[in-house]
């Protein structure tokens, strides 16, 4: 990056600093004019159809028309439970005096980052590769050929004085953008190239030269890479107290509750442990609806990020059913019948497929669904020991959001609580239940958060898989029938007449909804993942076959055949300056991850020579990211403690 150029990206600002500094104020304004996302079937982009900014969606229209005015574009990429991505559409996409700057200096197109994922990845390691940390929206600037020149996440419409600091606003972000242009163009584009450069190398995982040797010791690497909270458990820093949010990083619990069964690392297990009982306890937890929101905000994991993914929920229900084949715990039978219960009845399409998710935000509040103050707990339960007893156990004593709101977490173990009443947990809960019902009743009549209703091959595969091993470890036939369902409907609608998957089932507004887009890596790789899941617990050979078929046309469109591993787009994808192979597990698992550890599998099942090799080739080439940052890939650990364990 030229040190001449005034570092804009500087002004990028940090999410948890505003959050002190509010964010209600801004109101939607009326319906205006439609623009060009009115045709689209995302709702996250349909959201952004009236705003009075001239928005384009991702495609070639949008950058032929900035090299024909010379405009820059900027990009804005989100997603339609995204409260951030909410606030700043409604303080600054909403607002005409911004989109009178917008439209007037640049070319301006909205992406859904759950429809494109490959757009998400390019930008987004192209913001870190510049220093500035990830986030959502994801704002940048580019030139008309989509090179980043620079960006940030969420800008306030004005600036801003935050901790004794003055943070730049949006509108002079853009004013100052324009300037640059204008009087550093040179520069400016010659920047783009440098931020390009940088994003082609980091996404590339091929340049180590030095082979890394495929043994225990880079598992162990990886399961001893991962600093653990020992009071309430999930992943943290010890020198900061592991305070700061945290998620729940299902990928990382999975290795670790499965190698936390070795004497090696019995104490790592009882950490993963702690971990789902904590999480369960806590307010990440919904203990009137079921499921879980997204991640908590602080150590405790009781203020959660309020939005509910499918792939949340799809990959803790598998987690907590292997936590209980392996530990049969009530608790976590609860959590897995509960969870699966919201599902059914929030994110389960006609079909028989799932949604994608519910927004953080009702009325323009983030929250604002779930929350209860004492008194509202009263007039539903009746002022009486009823409502009493509810408070004590699930802790509203006093609020513990916004100083008058309380997020429901249980105060103490059930058992405790029980205990202090001498009565049994089963009786306790017995006694709880109807309280619940009416609860669950009255907060139906709420403003509820929007519900996103695409389909997507990828998350649905993991909600098979969860639904399936859920049915597995409880023994309920209706759970298998449920992943079954749902796996009839993928491989019936979601497939073109020679094999390949389709990303995205959905509706432009008013149309019959239909399979669309192109599916990527993770929607092989999460689909193959719920068929391997079935087959095991059904010991049906169809779904076998299946993902045979699946990964066969992975393996046909994705593989890097010299190097070995797995592009995120196919061969024949729309190419962006940048390619990549994904290989972090973070809140959601990698789909090279999933995929060596599928391959491994299949390899175990059908002796097919093909899959091993694939396997071993993808697991070459990603050792040197795993030895050099353990605790980035625990899937592909994982998948690699597989194969050392059938060799």
């Amino acid at each position: 990056m030229s040190p001449r150029l005034p570092r804009l990206l500087l002004t990028a600002v940090a999410l948890s600093a505003l959050a002190a500094a509010g964010s209600r104020a801004a109101e939607p304004t009326p319906k205006g004019k439609p623009n060009k996302l009115a045709r689209e079937v995302s709702p996250y982009l349909l959201q952004h159809a009236h705003n009075p900014v001239d928005w384009h969606p991702w495609g070639a229209e949008a950058f032929e028309k900035a090299k024909k005015e010379g405009k820059l574009v900027f990009l804005s990429i989100g997603y339609s439970s995204c409260h951030w991505c909410h606030v700043m559409e409604r303080e600054s996409f909403s607002v005409p005096a911004v989109a009178e700057i917008l439209n007037a200096n640049f070319v301006c197109i909205k992406v859904d980052r759950e429809e494109r994922p490959d757009v998400d990845e390019v930008y987004m390691t192209a913001l870190q590769q510049t220093g500035v940390g990830g986030g959502w929206p994801l704002s940048m600037f580019l030139t008309p050929e989509g090179k980043p020149i620079f960006g940030g996440t969420y800008w306030p419409p004005e600036d801003r004085v935050i901790e004794g600091q003055t943070v730049q606003g949006f509108k002079s972000t853009l004013k100052r953008v324009v300037e640059l242009n204008k009087e550093k163009h040179k520069e400016l584009f010659a920047q783009a190239d440098s931020i390009a450069e940088m994003t082609v190398k980091a996404l590339d995982r091929n340049t180590t030269v030095l082979p890394v040797k495929l043994d225990r010791e880079l598992v162990a690497s990886a399961v001893n890479s991962f600093d653990m909270d020992p009071v309430h458990g999930g992943f943290g820093l010890k020198y900061r107290d592991y305070k700061g949010t945290k998620f729940p990083r299902v990928p990382a619990l999975g290795l670790l509750l499965r190698e936390g069964r070795k004497d090696e690392f019995s104490a790592v297990g009882k950490l993963v442990a702690l971990t789902l009982d904590q999480m369960a306890a806590g307010g990440i937890y919904d203990h009137i609806g079921g499921g879980f929101h997204r991640y908590s905000t602080e150590r405790t994991w009781t203020v959660p990020h309020f939005e509910k993914m499918l792939y949340d929920n799809a990959q803790l229900v598998e987690l907590y059913s292997v936590a209980y084949k392996l530990t049969p715990k009530p608790a976590h039978k609860r959590v897995i019948e509960e969870t699966l219960e919201f599902v059914e009845r929030e994110l389960t399409s006609p079909e028989g497929a799932f949604y994608s998710a519910l927004d953080a935000d009702s009325n323009g509040h983030e929250g604002e669904f779930y929350v209860w103050t004492a008194k509202e707990i009263d007039d539903v339960l009746g002022a009486g020991d009823d409502a009493t007893l509810f408070k004590l156990v699930y802790g509203v004593e006093k609020p513990n959001f916004e100083e008058k709101y309380s997020i429901l977490r249980l105060s103490k173990p059930l058992a405790e609580s029980a205990k202090e009443r001498k009565v049994t947990e089963d009786e306790l809960l017995t006694k709880l239940a109807p309280m619940k019902a009416k609860l669950l009743a009255a907060r139906a009549k709420r403003v509820r958060p929007f519900r996103d209703t695409k389909i997507l091959t990828g998350w649905n595969g993991q909600m098979i898989a969860g639904y399936a091993r859920a049915g597995g470890s409880l023994g309920e036939t209706k759970y298998v029938r449920a992943a079954e369902k749902a796996a009839d409907f993928l491989l019936s609608y979601m497939r073109t007449k020679d094999g390949r998957l389709f990303r995205i089932y959905a509706a432009q507004p008013g149309a019959k909804a239909e399979a669309r887009q192109p599916a990527f890596l993770e929607d092989y790789a999460y689909l193959t993942h719920g068929l391997l899941t079935l087959h095991e617990v059904t010991g049906d050979a169809r779904w076998l076959t299946a993902a045979r078929e699946v990964t066969d046309q992975m393996l046909k469109w994705h593989a890097d055949e010299a190097r070995g591993g797995f592009y995120i787009t196919a061969n024949d994808a729309e190419k962006l300056f940048a390619r990549g192979k994904d290989s972090y597990d973070g809140a959601q698992p990698s789909g090279n991850g999933t995929a060596i550890r599928n391959l491994v599998r299949l390899a175990a099942l059908t002796k097919d020579e093909k899959y091993k090799t694939a396997a071993e080739k993808a697991l070459t080439i990603f050792a040197p990211v795993l030895k050099a940052n353990p605790h980035s890939a625990p899937l592909t650990a994982e998948a690699l403690s597989l194969w050392l364990e059938g060799r």
